[in-house]
């Protein structure tokens, strides 16, 4: 499958490979069929679920685990001081994904930088959207976070919207971040230098209500 935002990076200059490779622009024909395929890989969307128990907290998007551990100061959300970064490069699938099932409780929009998405202060600094996710399990944030060549972030959803933990919720395009934020209490189920896969992968077990 293929993430509906990438369909004009593959058709766009797929179509203009073919038709200049007709007229026999053959230079010219190729990078543009390199960069459809290219994009076709970036923006695949393949299935995910996860069979964990409901208070298992998966990762929202796939990549390499950057950080665990104290949110610094000026990016946590009330009652959520624990930080898990996922760095995305452009080799990864770019989907993010719902990592409890949950209704969206606020949403938070902020332009900003583009700072290398691996380092600390692009979680401070770079363009980024923050979403705080209510469910039976407890409560998490999300921080999506451009990167360096990311240019733009998609989200899916609007305040009091339901998810199931693995559905889709957004995307960010070309290298990016994902900062999960949790519960004090929370059992952290990875470490740096992790690789993990968006909706499938456990990152944290929350405490029972």
């Amino acid at each position: 499958m293929i993430a509906r935002e990438g369909l004009p990076f593959i058709l766009i200059p797929l179509c203009a490979g073919v038709l200049t490779a007709a007229v026999g622009w053959i230079p010219a024909a190729v990078p543009l069929l390199a960069f459809a395929v290219f994009s076709a890989f970036f923006f695949r969307n393949p299935q995910r679920s996860s069979s964990a128990d409901p208070l298992t907290v998966c990762s929202p998007a796939d990549g390499r685990i950057i950080k665990v551990g104290p949110a610094p100061e000026g990016i946590g959300v009330d009652g959520l001081p624990v930080q898990v970064s996922v760095f995305m490069s452009v080799f990864n699938v770019h989907v993010n994904r719902a990592p409890i099932d949950g209704t969206l409780m606020d949403y938070e929009y902020n332009p900003g930088r583009m700072f290398a998405a691996y380092k600390d202060k692009a979680s401070l600094l770079n363009e980024q959207n923050l979403s705080v996710w209510q469910g039976p399990s407890g409560r998490v944030a999300l921080k999506q976070i451009a990167g360096l060549i990311a240019r733009r972030i998609v989200f899916d959803h609007l305040p009091g919207d339901s998810v199931l933990r693995s559905d889709r919720i957004g995307l960010i395009r070309f290298g990016s971040r994902v900062d999960v934020l949790l519960p004090e209490d929370a059992e952290i189920l990875v470490r740096p230098g992790d690789r993990v896969q968006a909706g499938a992968s456990s990152l944290a077990k929350l405490t029972p209500p």
